[in-house]
C-alpha cells in the first residue's frame, strides 16, 4: 500500500484502539503520525482532532483517523475546519459509503460501540476506497459554507 502517512488521533476512551488500529496500519505498510493522546488519562478530545484536522487539511489527498468513546465530540471538532469532511462510522457499509459519496477525508471511530475487528474493517474499507465523483461532486461541494 505504500508509504501514505495517516494522521491519528484519539482521546482517552479512544486510546487502546488507536494503539491497535496504529500496528495494523503499519502492518499495511503505511506510515502513522500519532497525534496522541498516549494514556488512557483523561483529557479534552478537541486537543487531539484539531491537529489531525490540520494536517489533512493541509494535505489534500490525505486520509485521518480520529477516535472517540462515541466519536461525536472529537469528529464535531474535525468539522470544525472548513477542507474537513469527518465521517461518524460505525460498520464497513458506512466507512466505504462515506468516502463513495461524500469524499470523507476523516474516518471517526466510536471506540466503546464497535469492536476491534470491527475498526480493522472500517479503516481497510475507508482507505481502499475512492470518492465515486460525478453526481457526489456538487454534493460535497455544497458542504462548504464559503
Amino acid at each position: 500500500m505504500g508509504s501514505k502517512i495517516i494522521p491519528i488521533g484519539a482521546d482517552h476512551a479512544g486510546f487502546q484502539l488507536k494503539e491497535i488500529l496504529k500496528k495494523h496500519l503499519i502492518t499495511k505498510g503505511y506510515d502513522v503520525k500519532d497525534f496522541g493522546c498516549y494514556s488512557e488519562e483523561s483529557i479534552d478530545y478537541p486537543d487531539f482532532a484539531h491537529p489531525v484536522a490540520e494536517i489533512v487539511e493541509q494535505n489534500k489527498g490525505m486520509l485521518g483517523i480520529l477516535i472517540c468513546g462515541s466519536g461525536n465530540g472529537i469528529s464535531m471538532s474535525a468539522n470544525k475546519h472548513q477542507g474537513i469532511r469527518s465521517a461518524l462510522c460505525w460498520k464497513k457499509e458506512v466507512a466505504e459509503l462515506a468516502r463513495l459519496h461524500n469524499d470523507a477525508n476523516i474516518l471517526t471511530l466510536p471506540a466503546r460501540f464497535i469492536s476491534e475487528d470491527e475498526a480493522i474493517e472500517m479503516v481497510d474499507a475507508f482507505f481502499s476506497t475512492a470518492f465515486e465523483g460525478g453526481r457526489h461532486q456538487k454534493r460535497v461541494d455544497k458542504i462548504s459554507c464559503n
